[in-house]
């Protein structure tokens, strides 16, 4: 089959082993039209998976993908023996650092060769530049910003980033780790030791000391007079690039300059653009000045010396007003324009002249210049923005020009309150200047207000931003800088519940136990976030690492119910926990075995309505949670489905918060599951969709698609199944391969389509993944024997399916209660019939009482009476039923046993679905 040339770009791009959001990203589509296209490759290649599909990709000339590095603006000059040398040193080690003086050119170096031996990665090479860097925590996520990553919910960023590289060939380039090294120590210690396949080509000033770590002095640019002097070279190109090529016969007065200057790269480029205005005479006085001489003492080597006297001759010609913009905007760690830089210099009433200033700075190679979203934008090399902080700080400035910087950053903040389809990029190109901005402010007294608001800001805008971790940091930031208590516990609520999206059951509660503590200091009661974390502890039970106990929780309890008083807040957040931990409303790990259904029903109508009267539409959705789970354990799943669709209305109209984003995705998966249960497919399967194109999942297939797999497995969906465990697979193990129960019928589900379809490898593959999540009770009675018995009556094994359908419901209430009640029933009635059992007519006349309101699962015991009573009408009318309720499988399932013509349309429509053919078992007509 032909493949589409948008088709052939995602293959490229799976081969280079790109996530569907980073090739969604790359390719400006979205990821549900990438896991299309992958599904499509799938079928077109007839491979298995992903990583075959992979292996499928085109590799022209037999090189990797494309270098991701940035493009210098100017040639790379020289270096010969210094490159073979470099270039040497990375393939046979897994970690070298190329080590020097501020600019003797150590980033133009290991650009270099990075893009020499790019072919020699199948996995790509990979630039990150840490200049912008100041919190060694963040060292992950410049890392996985450079390679397209977010973050993985329940993990840190750094081990999002060893997932992504952990089977990954590939080169990552970390320039400048000097200001970071121990943060840059410990993070490589971590990767090299999880990723086995990954090289490092690092720069720095001095060794970063990582064990097994190979050091490569970069020296100075070499100064033969022989016509092979490379520091000649790079001083004629440079002079002939701003317009005055030199004459060979001048070789010698370059290379009496190049002499003075040591060769240090970055040198000889200031005095190479300075030509033009100062000739030959004029730079040989500027560089005779003792002044212009660094005093450093012992501390300063010989080569840094020429670089500091470079930069000081170079400070000094230039205007006074000059020199005092290059200090003013060495405050700017990312790039920024002439509008950002009036305002931080405080001329916002002369940026013409700003502009004017610097363009004269860039003419002298002290600023470079790009476009970027149609402005133009300056940057600072690093070295030269230091020695302009350093500048500033001489001239007394430092304060005053950090001070503004940081009024600047807080404008920038509220600027990017209101999010609009540029958002992304215009937080990005801030969002290191944001950070800046607050280290320095966080550690002075005078600044703590403002730090304050900075860290809050920045907490909002990161969780926009989907980098939840940072988010999660900044709002214990915020809580630690607030000056009042109540404004501390409001920042700790937040950044629980972003914990909460991560998936971080401890966080969430060990926060909101910090919370009750600074409410307790601000003389409010703590009763609320005390019940909030007790009932977290149960209803998120599966996302701890250690699960508090009952005894601990109905402490927390105790205390709430006690401080409570009149507080209706405190009363609804204290009647929730007592729901979720006494009568196990939420179905925690660390429950009961049985629940008591009438309390617990009890108990979780009294919490929604003590919560609706606090007029807090979230206090209301967490209760409507644990009514649906009190609902199902009542066997009523029509009613937990609508109160499912109860919390959806409460929640769809409400602004974007932390709080919001992580109860609007529980409630999500639950109406899909509730929905599913009620035998509305077509319901779960627009809500399963919406969840999984939900924006904050996007990293995060697994957690996306699991429930839109359920529903796809028991709708007979191949082609959702096929798109949508791709997704699936290829995040969890991006993501580590979690062991999350939540994500077994998901597993469970694709094995079964994957035995429907006789694809006996593929099942036995994801029959392995469903094994390390982990089996559990609800697997073997639930889900479990559901997906079992219709893949064993499919191929015609009706005894066995019954053998495994065994137990009745009541005898196994909780781990069938929930969704699979009914579909439980109903095809225990099937196999009943078909496996021609002694109480088949008794088990069917009840399943009729049980599963009636239910389309799906009352169509299928209709068929089972059918197929006993040899009814072929009444066996074909349930074919309605199945195709209204988008049951494809069950439609054509249907056909096949009724037998003759029928059967032969049953059989064309299952091979149409994917499906192997029906084997013949017990009853048919």
């Amino acid at each position: 089959m032909e493949i589409s040339p948008r088709e052939a770009e995602v293959l490229e791009l799976v081969g280079a082993h790109l996530s569907n959001a980073e090739i969604a990203a790359r390719l400006c589509i979205s990821v549900r039209t990438v896991e299309s296209h992958v599904s499509s490759l799938l079928r077109k290649l007839e491979v298995p998976d992903r990583r075959a599909l992979a292996r499928r990709a085109p590799t022209p000339g037999g090189a990797g993908p494309a270098p991701v590095l940035p493009t210098p603006l100017t040639s790379f000059v020289g270096r010969v023996s210094e490159r073979a040398e470099l270039t040497e040193m990375a393939k046979g080690h897994r970690q070298v650092t190329a080590v020097g003086p501020g600019g003797v050119g150590k980033t133009r170096l290991a650009l270099a060769v990075a893009a020499e031996v790019s072919g020699e990665y199948a996995d790509g090479v990979w630039f990150v530049d840490l200049v912008p860097v100041t919190d060694p925590g963040l060292i992950a996520t410049a890392v996985a910003g450079a390679l397209g990553l977010g973050e993985q919910p329940g993990r840190d960023m750094t081990e999002s980033v060893l997932a992504a590289l952990a089977d990954r060939h590939a080169l990552l380039v970390l320039d400048n780790c000097e200001h970071l090294a121990d943060g840059v120590t410990l993070f490589l210690e971590r990767l090299l030791a999880t990723c086995p396949r990954v090289t490092v080509l690092a720069t720095s000033r001095a060794r970063l000391l990582v064990p097994f770590e190979r050091v490569y002095p970069v020296p100075p640019l070499s100064l033969a007079v022989d016509g092979e002097s490379d520091a000649v070279a790079l001083f004629m190109d440079r002079a002939a690039a701003v317009g005055w090529p030199l004459d060979p016969p001048l070789r010698d007065q370059v290379a009496a300059i190049c002499e003075r200057l040591d060769g240090m790269a970055l040198a000889i480029e200031l005095a190479a653009a300075r030509y033009p205005m100062l000739g030959f005479d004029g730079i040989t006085t500027a560089l005779s000045h003792p002044l212009r001489m660094l005093t450093g003492g012992s501390r300063a080597d010989d080569r840094h010396r020429s670089v500091r006297a470079a930069l000081d001759w170079s400070h000094a010609l230039l205007e006074p007003a000059d020199r005092a913009l290059l200090r003013r905007v060495s405050v700017f760690v990312a790039p920024f324009t002439a509008t950002a830089a009036a305002q931080v210099t405080g001329d916002e009433d002369e940026e013409g002249l700003v502009a004017d200033g610097l363009a004269r700075l860039a003419e002298q190679s002290l600023l470079t210049v790009t476009t970027s979203l149609g402005r133009t934008e300056y940057r600072a090399l690093e070295t030269i923005r230091q020695y302009g902080m350093e500048r500033l700080s001489e001239a007394g400035e430092l304060i005053d020009a950090r001070s503004r910087h940081l009024r600047w950053c807080l404008a920038q903040a509220a600027g990017l309150a209101v999010v609009g389809h540029d958002w992304r990029a215009r937080f990005d190109l801030v969002a290191d200047d944001l950070r800046a901005a607050l280290a320095w402010a966080a550690s002075r007294p005078e600044q703590r207000v403002d730090a304050f608001e900075l860290a809050r800001c920045l907490a909002e805008l990161t969780f926009t931003r989907h980098l939840t971790g940072e988010s999660q940091r900044r709002y214990e930031q915020a809580a630690a800088l607030a000056t009042d208590p109540a404004a501390s516990a409001s920042m700790l609520r937040q950044a629980a519940a972003v914990a909460g999206c991560r998936t971080a059951g401890d966080d969430m509660y060990r926060l909101r136990l910090a919370a009750a503590d600074a409410a307790r200091a601000s003389g409010a009661t703590p009763a609320a976030d005390l019940g909030t974390a007790a009932t977290i502890a149960f209803r998120f039970s599966t996302t701890f690492v250690r699960r508090p106990s009952q005894q601990e929780t109905l402490q927390l309890i105790t205390e709430a119910r006690e401080q409570a008083g009149d507080d209706p807040a405190a009363q609804a957040a204290v009647a929730l926990a007592e729901a979720a931990v006494l009568t196990d409303a939420f179905g925690a790990v660390q429950g009961p075995p049985g629940n008591a259904v009438p309390e617990t029903r009890e108990r979780a109508e009294h919490a929604v309505e003590l919560a609706r009267r606090t007029g807090d539409p979230l206090a209301e959705s967490a209760a409507l949670d644990a009514l649906t789970g009190a609902q199902s354990w009542a066997g009523d799943p029509f009613a937990a489905a609508a109160t499912a669709r109860r919390r959806i209305m409460l929640l769809s109209s409400l602004p974007i918060s932390p709080a919001g984003t992580h109860e609007l995705i529980d409630a999500l998966g639950i109406v899909a599951e509730a929905s599913l249960g009620a035998g509305d497919v077509q319901g779960a399967r627009r809500w399963a969709r919406q969840l999984a194109d939900h924006p904050s999942l996007t990293e995060v297939g697994h957690r996306a698609t699991c429930r839109l797999l359920m529903v796809a497995a028991l709708a007979g969906d191949v082609d959702e199944m096929l798109t949508g465990s791709v997704r699936f697979l290829d995040a969890w193990q991006r993501a580590g391969s979690p062991a999350r129960s939540i994500l077994a019928p998901a597993a469970a589900g694709v094995a079964m389509i994957h035995g429907l379809r006789d694809d006996h490898d593929a099942r036995r593959a994801w029959q392995e993944i469903l094994g390390r999540l982990g089996t559990s009770p609800e697997h073997t009675y639930g889900y479990g024997a559901v997906f079992d018995a219709m893949l064993l009556l499919h191929h015609g094994q009706a005894s066995e399916a019954l053998e495994r359908m065994a137990p009745e419901p009541r005898q196994r209430w909780k781990w069938i209660t929930w969704i699979w009640h009914h579909w439980y029933v109903a095809l225990r009635s099937e196999t009943a019939v078909l496996a021609e059992s002694r109480n088949a007519r008794a088990i069917v006349v009840e399943a009729r009482t049980v599963v009636a309101g239910n389309p799906v699962a009352a169509a299928i015991v209709e068929r089972a009476g059918a197929l006993l009573d040899g009814d072929q009408e009444a066996l074909l009318a349930t074919t309605d039923a199945f195709e209204a309720a988008g049951c494809r499988y069950q439609f054509a399932r249907t056909l096949v046993l009724a037998g003759g013509v029928h059967a032969e349309r049953g059989a064309t429509a299952l091979a149409a679905l994917g499906f192997a053919p029906m084997r013949p078992a017990g009853r048919r007509r």
